[in-house]
């Protein structure tokens, strides 16, 4: 190879790295496995905020009633990022509470994928409870400490790249809802199944909204009253 022909050679290969960079660049970018970016025009992050940050006005949350919707909790769960997900609509707003995995990256606004919340040693020596070695699973339970998908206590735990995406999601199926409030508090989550539960089992839910509105105010505003869960419901039509 004479040395017109090696400068041509090197040309190329540089240029087809930059390419290359550029494209691996652009396609983390537009790719929703990936919540980490902090480059300038991510597509991700393009438009209007549509989630709702933590508000001081707890009226935000004076909800008239609220119910469970199935098909924009199936939505959601299937976001890469997103173990689980239960979602409550209400007269203005959506309720969203998930579970991580790791199915993406970048879905914590800091540190590495995993919490310290969680402890799934437990897996590798066959029990459910590294602690106590109990082989007990709480089933009323959707997220625990122990042998568990991901929590996050705080809401901005979670990036805003993927709480953007998970926004805009629920805003395609509800776009008439004022805030789209995300969370994946362990409690948040174990409370919101409680919920979901008694919609299932045909559970009038009106009864519940002031509690209901105790949690969202609770995680997501200033309220101060601890929100405590609602009692397991029973089969429809039977008694305790």
């Amino acid at each position: 190879m004479n040395k017109r022909h090696l400068a041509v050679f090197l040309f190329a290969a540089t240029l087809l790295g930059t390419m290359n960079g550029c494209n691996y660049k652009a396609h983390h970018q537009q790719s929703a496995n990936d919540y980490g970016s902090r480059t300038a025009g991510d597509p991700k992050m393009s438009g209007i905020r549509s989630y709702s940050r933590h508000a001081a006005d707890p009226q935000l949350h004076d909800n008239r009633y609220f119910e469970y919707s199935s098909a924009l909790s199936y939505r959601i769960s299937n976001v890469p990022g997103v173990s689980s997900a239960i979602v409550m609509l209400t007269d203005k707003n959506a309720y969203v509470g998930i579970t991580t995995d790791q199915t993406a990256t970048g879905t914590r606004s800091h540190g590495g994928l995993r919490t310290k919340e969680q402890d799934n040693t437990g897996t590798t020596e066959g029990v459910y409870n590294v602690d106590t070695g109990s082989n007990s699973w709480d089933l009323t339970k959707i997220v625990t400490p122990y042998n568990s998908y991901f929590s996050h206590k705080d809401v901005s735990d979670l990036s805003t790249e993927f709480r953007q995406t998970i926004a805009q999601e629920v805003r395609k199926m509800a776009p008439n809802v004022s805030g789209v409030h995300i969370s994946a508090n362990m409690e948040y989550m174990n409370q919101l199944l409680g919920y979901a539960k008694a919609s299932w089992n045909g559970q009038p839910l009106a009864p519940l909204t002031p509690g209901f509105n105790k949690l969202a105010k609770y995680i997501f505003s200033t309220g101060h009253a601890v929100p405590t869960p609602i009692p397991e419901p029973t089969a429809r039509g039977s008694s305790r």
